[in-house]
């Protein structure tokens, strides 16, 4: 299963960066490929100062070796050895009128002593994060994200939409991320869904998330932005920045295990603001997008 999964986030990676590189029409990405001393490595790839996007990375990783102490209480684990892969993206678009959009597929293994596979499970996800609220789009994303839910269960775009608001919520902010999507996490084979089940979800998932997200960057990348659409821009971008850093099980996994600073922080946009209790002004489409933020929706 891990090799096959490698394999499928391999190819995922080839794909969407050839689809980033064709909207964009002018950047193309930089090829950085690591290894970990502990074990494993990956391949990084950043996009920077294109026509549509200010930054970006599609990364894959696979790494193996021995959890530190702090990480086998998180997960509950009696012995410390482990194997992980997975693709994870950011795509920060220079254009505020485009959102910012994250998404990250992944397979994880426990192994006992000996080398017997002891747990397995999948996890993942994607959302999008909005500068100005444009409903339709809203609409759309959800759209895609509920259908490929309904392909195979129909109970699985309601639990993992919710999951996704939960989880992406700046609590000291008392506000979301963004307008969510799907979030799912530690899927492990039971009598409903075996492994191959869970396999096939998530690479659907997967498989979906360009047309979620291109379509929406086509439609407004020609769109005109002022300075001040722009400034409002960096500070939500500062929001995205302290969720990372503060609340991001991934952000934090890596950093624990000794992960690839360079990759773990790729997700950082190259400018942000913060501006002491900045509100925005009653009525303005600023504020309509905050107080989305603070009471998530049901789009579809």
């Amino acid at each position: 299963m891990k090799n096959r999964f490698f394999n499928y986030i391999e190819q995922l990676q080839i794909k969407i960066t050839r689809e980033i590189e064709r909207v964009d029409g002018k950047a193309q990405f930089q090829k950085d490929e690591w290894t970990r001393e502990e074990g494993g490595g990956g391949l990084t790839m950043v996009i920077e100062d294109g026509d549509v996007f200010e930054k970006g990375g599609v990364n894959i990783s696979k790494v193996h070796g021995d959890l530190p102490d702090t990480m086998q209480k998180t997960l509950n684990v009696a012995s410390g050895k482990f194997f992980a892969c997975g693709l994870s993206l950011v795509l920060h678009p220079t254009n505020p009128k485009i959102p910012t959009t994250h998404a990250n597929w992944r397979y994880f293994e426990m192994y006992d002593e000996n080398g017997n596979v002891t747990d397995q499970w999948f996890g993942g996800g994607q959302d999008l994060t909005p500068y100005f609220l444009d409903e339709e789009d809203c609409k759309h994303w959800h759209s895609i994200c509920k259908r490929v839910c309904d392909e195979h269960s129909p109970e699985f775009y309601l639990k993992y939409k919710k999951e996704c608001d939960a989880y992406f919520w700046n609590t000291h902010r008392h506000e979301a991320r963004g307008i969510g999507g799907l979030f799912f996490d530690y899927l492990k084979p039971n009598e409903e869904m075996s492994a191959e089940n869970w396999f096939d979800f998530v690479t659907a998932v997967g498989n979906s998330f360009l047309k979620s997200y291109v379509p929406i960057v086509e439609k407004h990348k020609g769109e005109t932005y002022t300075d001040e659409n722009r400034k409002w821009q960096e500070i939500r971008r500062g929001r995205y920045v302290e969720f990372n850093l503060i609340h991001d099980r991934g952000t934090l996994f890596g950093l624990k295990t000794n992960g690839r600073i360079e990759s773990i922080l790729m997700s950082l946009p190259p400018r942000v603001q913060w501006h002491y209790n900045h509100h925005p002004e009653a009525g303005t489409e600023e504020a309509k997008l905050v107080e989305v933020l603070m009471h998530p929706r049901e789009w579809v």
